[in-house]
């Protein structure tokens, strides 16, 4: 019999002095609670007898970056070499690391008439009775050849290096502002920057040793001698260009101009007569030119008249007039012992070039 202090069926089972004696030395204190990891079941674990009856978890990763973080920084790492990499490689460097412009060599001959410079009062007739009678006004004088492109360079870059060039001729032989000394800018904005030093060295020290003569540049009149009768100038010529390099296109031109000029302050009834200009100009363009819209004038080759030869050309040109003539003694001399020096040239203007007034 039981104690009387004992159920009449015995101590449940499990309770302290029940049968179950080998779990009473299990003491089950409050860290070991905390310590443990519960997991409920899920519906599938509970219906499926081989399901395993604690599911693992993954280890918590534990210092490191994020693969968020880690991906953020790969992208900031691309972009970065990837901005050195264009400013190393760019195709439009800056002027500083690209070749030096090359520097402009140039001559001016002029032509010495060999009697009276022939003279009317009307241009028109002028020019209708000389050999520029079928020449063209002003710019439409300098028409765009047929193009096409090369094998280093597109239709696009072709044109624009004939575009560049006629603006070149256009603005240094035929405007009225620059053709009586006045402003120039509008020409120089057109050179290359490297070239720029040379073309302010010729206007600030004219000198002529085939590098620094205005004259090698523009056409330039010295306005205390003559004026324009007609600020029309008649004008033909050819234009071409060619590829000469994988990176530089060359266009070449040769153009006749035809000046009506009386003395400076004159009125309108003074007799006027034809200056004639040839220029035979080099140009050349690298893809910063092209993209730029300026250009490298390399040759410039010129030939005008009516002259006297014993006048200074290089600075301005002094025409000879209606009715005068040419003195008789010859060019500057050259002197042999200046290598630093240009030859001095001078030419017979043939009588087939004057006007038949």
């Amino acid at each position: 019999m039981g104690g009387p202090s004992d159920p009449p069926e015995g101590m449940p089972e499990g309770a302290p002095g029940g049968g179950e004696d080998e779990y009473r030395s299990v003491v089950f204190d409050e860290s070991f609670v905390r310590a443990a990891r519960l997991q409920e079941y899920s519906a599938q674990e509970r219906i499926t007898d081989h399901a395993p009856a604690v599911r693992r978890r993954p280890p918590l990763r534990r210092g490191g970056l994020p693969r968020q973080a880690l991906v953020l920084v790969v992208l900031i790492a691309v972009a970065l070499g990837t901005a050195v990499y264009m400013s190393v490689r760019h195709p439009y460097q800056t002027s500083a690391a690209r070749q030096p412009a090359e520097t402009l060599r140039m001559t001016v001959v002029p032509l010495a008439p060999r009697g009276e410079v022939p003279g009317a009062t009307d241009p028109g007739r002028l020019y209708a009775h000389s050999p520029a009678a079928q020449y063209r006004a002003g710019a439409e004088g300098v028409p765009l050849p047929a193009s096409r492109r090369t094998p280093h360079f597109s239709d696009d870059q072709v044109v624009t290096a004939l575009i560049t060039a006629k603006d070149y001729i256009v603005r240094s032989s035929l405007d009225p502002a620059v053709l009586t000394g006045g402003d120039i800018r509008s020409v120089r904005v057109l050179l290359d920057s490297g070239q720029q030093p040379q073309f302010d060295r010729s206007f600030a020290r004219p000198t002529a040793d085939g590098r620094h003569a205005p004259t090698g540049w523009l056409v330039r009149f010295d306005p205390s001698r003559v004026e324009l009768a007609d600020p029309t100038v008649r004008v033909q010529g050819t234009m071409q260009a060619a590829e000469t390099g994988s990176s530089t296109l060359e266009v070449t031109t040769d153009h006749t101009f035809a000046y009506a000029l009386r003395p400076a302050g004159a009125d309108r009834d003074a007799a006027a007569s034809l200056f004639t200009v040839r220029r035979q100009l080099q140009f050349r363009f690298d893809r910063d030119d092209l993209r730029l819209h300026q250009t490298e004038l390399v040759a410039s080759h010129l030939q005008a008249g009516p002259l006297s030869c014993a006048e200074d050309s290089a600075g301005r040109l002094r025409p000879l007039l209606a009715g005068q003539t040419a003195a008789q003694d010859g060019p500057a001399g050259t002197d042999p012992y200046d290598t630093g020096g240009a030859s001095a040239l001078c030419g017979s203007l043939a009588s087939a070039a004057q006007p038949k007034v």
